[in-house]
């Protein structure tokens, strides 16, 4: 029997095709709808997605044994609803109803980083470990968070938002209409309002050059330069990896996890990104007496993520 993982975004919705193991067999795409109505919700995109999936896979519908989704939003995963969801404007959407209008197979659904970190822990970085919390360093700051083996989403599943903890008051203004939150401070977005700042100020850096000849400035422009030894840039990281620890701290000394994995196009910086928040969050540490520090590592399933992430919910979900 076969699984389909399929991972929801802003722009796009792509779908895997996997087995047991987390072996992707097939992948597919489809550009979102863009806009929703009562009487064609995403739920017929994914549809068209799962039938253009097997098509091109070979598969019929009865090889599969279960279907995950990772959604970006709130999402009710008992009911199988997207509560909200802001990057395209929808609520109350009963995703896994409509489905089961198409498909008879178990359909599963939950928050697009909590996903990620069950498939990190089924088959990436994370494998065989039981407390992990994985934070995605993207447009914005995404967190999931697995504790005893199991995902935690909190009441209605809108818990384990750690990119929206304060951690300074009255800050730099937020997307979700808050001030100071982490997420303002470390998310990629972030790190480019940083490293504009940080140009601005001194035009001799070579972070100048860098986007230059890149054409924009954005999340690793600051870390190339730091790399050659540039001191702006490298202020710029270290201030940066310095806002990335602070929230780290806060969640550690709360769940205190077996390690954190850290997602997004950034984590491919390794330990030159890592091993200083390693250092800094260890520093922190309440209890420092008892058992080891926290490992900070990068999360390993990179680009198939979201699939692999919803496959393993559907493994999960179908008991196999």
């Amino acid at each position: 029997m076969y699984y389909i993982g399929i991972d929801v975004g802003g722009m796009s919705i792509k779908a895997g095709l996997t087995d047991k193991d987390g072996s992707v067999l097939h992948k597919t795409i489809l550009e979102t709808k863009g806009e929703y109505t009562a009487d064609y919700t995403i739920s017929n995109d994914i549809h068209t997605l799962i039938v253009k999936l097997l098509s091109e896979a070979g598969v019929t519908e009865d090889k599969i044994a279960a279907i995950g989704i990772g959604q970006a939003g709130s999402i009710d995963s008992e009911r199988g609803i997207i509560n909200y969801w802001n990057n395209i404007p929808m609520k109350n959407v009963h995703v896994v109803e409509e489905l089961h209008a198409w498909h008879s197979c178990p359909v599963f659904i939950d928050n697009d980083a909590n996903v990620a970190a069950l498939g990190e822990c089924v088959f990436g970085a994370a494998k065989g470990l039981k407390n992990v919390l994985l934070i995605t360093l993207g447009t914005g700051v995404g967190s999931g968070i697995i504790i005893n083996g199991n995902v935690y989403r909190g009441e209605y599943g809108a818990g384990a938002e750690a990119g929206h903890m304060g951690i300074i008051m009255n800050g730099e203004p937020c997307t979700c209409g808050r001030r100071g939150c982490w997420e303002a401070y470390a998310s990629v977005s972030a790190l480019i309002r940083q490293t504009k700042a940080a140009m601005a100020a001194h035009p001799e850096s070579s972070m100048n050059d860098i986007a230059r000849d890149m054409g924009e400035v954005n999340g690793i422009t600051a870390f190339k330069a730091a790399r050659g030894g540039d001191k702006t840039a490298l202020a710029v990281v270290d201030q940066y990896e310095r806002y990335v620890a602070e929230g780290l701290i806060s969640l550690q000394n709360i769940f205190r996890p077996q390690i954190f994995l850290i997602g997004g196009g950034i984590s491919k910086e390794g330990e030159y990104l890592t091993a200083p928040l390693e250092k800094y969050v260890y520093e922190g540490m309440f209890d420092k007496e008892t058992g080891e520090g926290v490992k900070i590592r990068p999360a390993a399933l990179h680009n198939d993520a979201g699939i692999l992430g919803a496959a393993a919910l559907a493994i999960q979900g179908a008991g196999a």
